[in-house]
């Protein structure tokens, strides 16, 4: 599979809070596409549905009226955006598919501002404040990257970033670089018992995406804390970019800032070439990973 001929490429990575104004929110990724693109960035990752506070937390009908349809006004925005400062953008929406069908949704724009399609995120959760299947249809396009300007990509979001298979079959289509948007956070309960194991586990499942794929992974978080002031979900933030050894390349803190870093796509072949797991993967053997469970 051919890909675009660059050896390096930069990464931006928007890591902020939310508020409840979308207008606002929108305003916020718009201008962090800027700095990071100021800085040389050339695919910019936001994080996962930015346009709005993560309303998941709860079960409130009045929050479908968030969602647009995709390609719609949000990716005529950054489209706008992607074309005048050429970069590749990667933007988590709310998609209305249809009346009571709706996703939870990445739209890929490519650096001319055109529109390179879509991921509809496959594992929807159902955890305390994590209500996702109330409000989100699971994906049906399946796994797959595209070639953009820079680099081939592919996108995942969130939950899914748990799902060794998912990051699999992604690098499979032939993604040198899986994008997660994420949101992600400490419920305050559980902070100072669980807080340091759960964030080093996100950290850790994906840095071992990196390694036994031979990629680059990039996962973008959002910060700060949302819903009640002795409850809600406090946002950790740490987004980071691994690259193919599962080494950190950047990592952000606990607050609203902006990360680029430039990754030497060579590296992807040379970790294949070197940890060849793909060429010594059993595919004759794994028939049982469409079984539920071996009983």
């Amino acid at each position: 599979m051919a890909h675009p001929t660059h050896d390096q490429v930069t990464l931006g990575l928007v890591q902020s809070r939310c508020g409840e104004d979308p207008e606002a929110n929108m305003r916020t990724a718009l201008d962090g596409v800027r700095q990071v693109a100021a800085r040389g960035a050339q695919i910019v990752c936001l994080q996962e549905l930015f346009r709005s506070q993560y309303f998941c937390q709860v079960e409130d009908h009045r929050f479908f009226d968030l969602a647009e349809p995709i390609p719609g006004p949000s990716t005529d925005r950054l489209a706008a955006l992607a074309k005048e400062l050429g970069v590749v953008i990667v933007a988590s929406l709310f998609e209305k598919r249809a009346e009571g069908l709706y996703h939870n949704t990445a739209a890929i724009i490519d650096a001319d501002g055109s529109y390179l399609g879509k991921y509809r995120k496959m594992h929807i959760p159902d955890d305390p404040q994590y209500y996702e299947k109330f409000y989100f249809t699971p994906g049906d396009l399946g796994f797959r990257s595209w070639d953009t300007r820079f680099a081939r990509i592919g996108v995942l979001v969130c939950w899914d970033q748990w799902y060794p298979e998912a990051a699999r079959l992604t690098a499979m289509s032939g993604a040198q670089i899986l994008f997660y948007p994420t949101a992600i956070g400490w419920l305050p309960a559980e902070k100072a018992e669980h807080g340091a194991q759960q964030q080093s586990a996100w950290e850790t499942i994906q840095r071992s995406h990196a390694i036994a794929n031979g990629v680059y992974v990039c996962a973008v978080n959002r910060v700060g804390h949302e819903g009640p002031a002795d409850a809600g979900i406090e946002f950790w933030g740490g987004s980071f970019v691994a690259d193919p050894g599962g080494r950190i390349l950047v990592k952000g803190g606990t607050g609203e800032e902006v990360l680029t870093t430039t990754c030497d796509l060579g590296k992807v072949d040379v970790s294949r070439t070197h940890w060849p797991f793909l060429r010594d993967r059993r595919i004759d053997a794994y028939g049982d990973l469409t079984r539920r469970y071996l009983d």
